[in-house]
């Protein structure tokens, strides 16, 4: 607060200092960040002040009295400085702490075309809410299976009363993909934990990947089925 009194009027927390006031994904150290929706410099000790004249008023919002950038600015002003996995981590603290979910972010960020982040921050949100189709899914994880000494056996087979995405029968492998990371309902959640045990409790093995690590991270994908793959094997 002292910090934004010293920049005088227009003046609240951004950046960092922002993320650290709405608790997602950083934590306040160092220089203080404020932003300023004035003309003229401001220089003070400890403080990195940004004049940004064109900032809307209704991005500067109060939180426990002190002002400070929207959670939506906070986010978009992150994303012109943070690395991807600390963005990312911002991003998912927002939507658990029901601050912002992603398709209100979604929607708010397609009103800001052209802004500094927002083309980074959709990537971000588009590759983590990615889905691909069934035959997509089918022809991208196929050869990964075989590359990884698997070649698939059964798709869309019915094990212990679930459909399931990949099955091998020989090993006792269920693979189940997710197409969404952020935004998962409490329900989704809890049918998904249902059927990991269902097939744990009859004795098989279940992986799950995301459709984007099956897209986006094929090396991963296939050094774990390499693995489980062996480890079955051999106890077989």
């Amino acid at each position: 607060m002292a910090a934004v009194l010293a920049c005088r009027d227009e003046a609240a927390l951004s950046h960092r200092s922002a993320a650290a006031l709405w608790g997602i994904g950083t934590e306040m150290r160092g220089r203080i960040d404020v932003i300023v929706r004035r003309r003229g410099m401001v220089r003070r000790p400890g403080i990195k002040a940004r004049n940004r004249p064109s900032l809307r008023a209704a991005e500067l919002v109060e939180r426990d009295g002190i002002p400070v950038t929207s959670v939506v600015q906070t986010l978009v002003d992150l994303a012109t400085e943070l690395p991807t996995g600390r963005l990312e981590r911002a991003v998912n603290d927002a939507d658990k702490r029901d601050l912002i979910d992603t398709e209100a972010l979604r929607a708010a960020l397609a009103k800001r075309s052209g802004e500094p982040g927002v083309k980074r921050l959709v990537a971000l949100l588009d590759r983590r809410t990615f889905r691909l189709s069934d035959d997509e899914l089918e022809r991208f994880f196929r050869p990964l299976a075989t590359s990884a000494g698997v070649p698939v056996e059964l798709t869309k087979a019915r094990v212990n009363g679930f459909e399931v995405d990949f099955y091998w029968p020989s090993l006792g492998l269920v693979v189940e993909t997710d197409g969404l990371r952020y935004h998962r309902t409490p329900a989704e959640q809890a049918r998904d934990r249902v059927r990991d045990q269902a097939h744990t409790a009859a004795g098989l093995t279940a992986l799950r990947f995301t459709h984007d690590q099956v897209r986006y991270e094929p090396g991963y994908v296939k050094a774990i089925l390499a693995r489980t793959a062996r480890r079955l094997a051999a106890a077989r």
